[in-house]
């Protein structure tokens, strides 16, 4: 119960911060749990087919490589794991009635990733222990909320674009920026071999971190002209 605690409680932190950052006109709680429960489900197994097959088609066995680990970065882990989110966030959210302002990209991808960093916390918990549940706390799941918002961010301008091209455009800037920020920590991590080179991931992390805070600002000042 311990483990469990320690596993959820720093996306459901992250959750209620999001939400009481959206002051003007905040969401339903049913629907921000099915989006969560969403993020937790849909995009866990559309993760774990695509990554799969990638992995299989594409090895990045190599451990030394540093091409195989920015492919293994960058496409089978960030890619993937962001679109899988990006596929909900546009078809289930994004075109609902409650999304009705700016601000709620950023709720709702946020929703969505926590599901998804939930359940992927969970499962490294119960594997490595209460020592990785406390590192994670403060660096993955941090990571997929600051993912979130920089998605969530440009697909909420993308919701309000005025033609369809202008919209398709920001859908897919929210995608190609996660995913860069993702594959930039993950890449960062994972040639760790490289003595030092990991701070790189908390640079990222940092930087994605001040980004997102600009990105939160900035969505909440277009929200209150329209109240």
């Amino acid at each position: 119960m311990i483990l469990l605690a320690l596993a959820l409680a720093p996306a459901l932190a992250i959750m209620i911060y999001i939400y009481i950052k959206d002051k003007y006109e905040r969401e339903p709680i049913g629907f921000l749990l099915k989006n969560f429960g969403l993020g937790a489900t849909a995009s866990i197994i559309i993760t774990l087919i695509i990554g799969t097959l990638l992995q299989y088609v594409f090895p990045t066995a190599d451990p030394l490589s540093i091409s195989q680990q920015f492919f293994k970065a960058f496409i089978i882990v960030a890619l993937v794991e962001e679109f899988s989110k990006y596929i909900i966030v546009i078809f289930y959210a994004q075109s609902h009635k409650e999304f009705d302002e700016p601000f709620d990209g950023i709720v709702y991808a946020v929703m969505v990733s926590m599901g998804f960093a939930a359940l992927e916390n969970v499962s490294y918990v119960f594997q490595f222990g209460m020592t990785n549940g406390i590192v994670r706390a403060f660096t993955a799941v941090p990571a997929h909320a600051t993912f979130g918002i920089i998605m969530g961010y440009y697909m909420g301008k993308a919701k309000f674009a005025t033609s369809k091209r202008e919209k398709i455009k920001m859908n897919l800037i929210g995608l190609f920026a996660a995913t860069l920020f993702h594959g930039a920590y993950d890449f960062f991590l994972f040639i760790n071999f490289i003595p030092g080179i990991s701070i790189g991931a908390f640079v990222s992390l940092f930087i994605g971190i001040f980004l997102s805070r600009k990105a939160i600002k900035k969505h909440q000042e277009i929200s209150r002209f329209k109240h």
